[in-house]
């Protein structure tokens, strides 16, 4: 089991608040491919030309088929030992947030009560006119009969909910997401790049606000010299070994 450093232990023991920030580390150990999967049937489309709304209307069949595959592959992942983790870390801390990046509902899945979803979620499609929530079987068999899906109450585009290139993320998301981080008497950066603007900026308004900052990726990333602690190692591995070490330190 990896080394956890005790001052870690010592203000998770104490604290009433946790915040961790996810990226797409997290879910690469589940399989889901950070945007697409190597060798695939869409490696000859750009992702960036296909999440966006302008490409979605001059091609609504190609966008929703391709977020179809997107959702399969979502589907047949499972939550892994760093999802379970931050799930058992609920155990021992009054009140854990989760704010991800991803759209893989794969928190959810696992069992985690506080998740802000910055990006959307991709198990979820709408409709672009009336806003209602659409059925995924919907999608499903339109695509299979090779026409765009639309919403059966007004013949609108059905979208899937996630933010695309060029959309503001969703304020209540946003907002939830400071409120964390500025609460966090511990706050995870975990598998995210830390570069993508405003979650970039939530490790470093939690360090502001007082808490002990932990950053959890086995490559090193501009946060990496501004933390408490810097874990170089996969989140399935390191988290496990903060809640068993955390386990251990409450028992004595």
């Amino acid at each position: 089991m990896p080394e956890v450093p005790p001052d870690l232990i010592d203000r998770l023991a104490a604290a009433d608040h946790v915040a961790a920030l996810t990226g797409a580390g997290i879910s690469a150990e589940s399989g889901i491919p950070t945007f697409r999967d190597p060798g695939g049937i869409w490696d000859e489309f750009d992702p960036q030309e296909l999440a966006n709304v302008d490409a979605f209307l001059d091609n609504p069949k190609l966008v929703q088929a391709w977020y179809q595959h997107r959702r399969q592959i979502v589907q047949e992942a499972e939550p892994n030992a760093g999802h379970q983790a931050l799930v058992a870390l609920e155990r021992h801390v009054d009140r854990v947030s989760v704010i991800t990046q991803n759209v893989d509902d794969l928190h959810h899945r696992a069992g985690s009560r506080r998740v802000v979803e910055l990006h959307g979620n991709i198990t979820r499609s709408y409709c672009m006119d009336c806003e209602r929530d659409a059925d995924p079987d919907t999608v499903d068999a339109a695509i299979q009969n090779g026409e765009p899906a639309q919403c059966p109450d007004c013949g609108g585009l059905i979208r899937p909910d996630v933010v695309w290139f060029g959309e503001m993320l969703p304020p209540a998301a946003v907002d939830a997401a400071r409120s964390a981080a500025h609460a966090a008497d511990v706050f995870f950066s975990i598998g995210t790049s830390a570069v993508v603007y405003p979650a970039a900026q939530l490790p470093v308004t939690a360090r502001q606000a007082g808490a002990y900052v932990v950053e959890v990726n086995p490559d090193r990333t501009p946060l990496s010299d501004d933390v408490d602690a810097f874990l170089q190692r996969e989140a399935g591995t390191a988290l496990p070994a903060i809640v068993q070490a955390l386990n251990e330190a409450k028992k004595e």
